[in-house]
């Protein structure tokens, strides 16, 4: 089993990597924490501990661009100082940007690592693949930071107005595909210090913006799934999700219209397909305690009591939402967080599911995690 260890495992990137990994069979991660730049002898420990390393930790802005050039050089720098110190032999994999050829300073501090790494492996026969990348987006970015995707999705769900800057033409890659492929580099045998990593998508700015708000208006003022009509739709769309205020604004309360017959109850409009099912529940019966990576989930309780748990992967945090089938309500699941339903009732609980793409038992994207 092949030992990887990422730098910069807090980050965006390096969040998504260090859990793509732990659901591999063939990978065994190695911790690293930031702290371990301020220390020569537990840097070198992680070093010598791994077979790969993934270096991503860097700076992506400042409004020192002098000091961030400096501080991505510096990291790269400790590294190679590192690796010499303990003779490691493990492929290095770098991070770089299509931001190389742009002549600004963190293009030129990316160009300068890569430099040196080729140097280090050029020096003591090792392992280099050096990676130029797209602009990556994805759920959990930062905002003002990671990418435009990011910063669009924040203001559109908390209530602030983004603006179009400069309506370019950006080459984009998401990060579940970037993450794959890095795990498939970290596998291969031979790797080169200069990779075109392939965008996945193009699109102008004011586009990505347009759909995003279709996403506002569609799906979180009125709880209609839009119309996805690409794989980058439905992860502009899970993006979007992931970035709103998850805590405050489930459960979702549905209309119910109550006549001498009976009660009728809207659950979902869909602008998209999927496969819709319908379970009963026993009393201190859980259900689930798993998560997606892709899937679009919505739970909808009609009958009895339920609680329903989230929590995002690699954090602590629970989410506990209460709904009564006395009042219709629904929560949707994002990707990346562990969800589960109890029945806390003492009747059968009656709930509705549906998910945007039907059960594949070759690729059913569930993994088991408690909540």
């Amino acid at each position: 089993m092949i030992k990887i260890g990422i730098t910069g495992q807090a980050g965006f990137v390096g969040t998504h990597l260090f859990n793509l990994l732990n659901l591999k069979d063939d990978v065994q991660t190695v911790l690293f924490d930031d702290e371990f730049w301020n220390d020569k002898n537990i840097l070198d420990e992680f070093v010598s501990s791994c077979d790969v390393i993934v270096h991503l930790a860097a700076m992506n802005r400042h409004e020192d661009l002098q000091f961030l050039y400096d501080t991505n050089v510096r990291l790269v720098s400790d590294l190679v100082d590192s690796l010499e110190r303990v003779s490691s032999k493990a492929r290095v994999l770098f991070s770089s940007s299509i931001q190389e050829s742009r002549g600004n300073l963190y293009g030129d501090s990316k160009k300068e690592g890569r430099r040196l790494l080729k140097e280090w492996a050029q020096r003591s026969d090792g392992s280099f693949g050096g990676m130029l990348i797209p602009n990556v987006f994805g759920p959990f970015g930062r905002p003002n930071y990671n990418s435009v995707v990011a910063t669009f999705c924040h203001k559109l769900t908390h209530g602030e107005e983004p603006k179009v800057l400069q309506d370019g033409t950006l080459n984009l890659i998401y990060v579940g595909e970037l993450v794959e492929e890095i795990h498939r580099l970290s596998l291969e045998d031979n790797v080169s210090d200069e990779m075109e990593v392939k965008a996945t998508s193009t699109l102008k700015v004011t586009e990505i913006l347009r759909f995003l708000e279709g996403c506002k208006s569609e799906y979180l003022e009125k709880g209609v799934i839009p119309s996805l009509n690409s794989s980058v739709e439905v992860q502009l769309f899970n993006t979007f999700r992931c970035a709103m205020d998850i805590a405050d604004h489930y459960p979702v309360m549905l209309t119910k219209h109550t006549d001498p017959r009976g009660s009728f109850v809207e659950t979902i409009r869909l602008g998209v397909g999927g496969q819709v099912s319908f379970s009963t529940t026993v009393p201190s019966i859980t259900r689930g305690n798993h998560f997606h990576t892709r899937k679009i989930e919505r739970f909808c309780v009609i009958k009895g009591k339920a609680l329903i748990q989230l929590r995002r992967i690699g954090t602590d945090e629970v989410l506990d939402f209460y709904l009564d089938g006395e009042n219709p309500s629904y929560v949707d699941m994002p990707i990346w967080y562990t969800h589960n339903i109890k029945n806390i009732g003492d009747e059968e609980l009656y709930t509705m599911f549906w998910i945007n793409e039907f059960y594949d038992e070759s690729d059913p994207d569930t993994y088991f995690e408690e909540v």
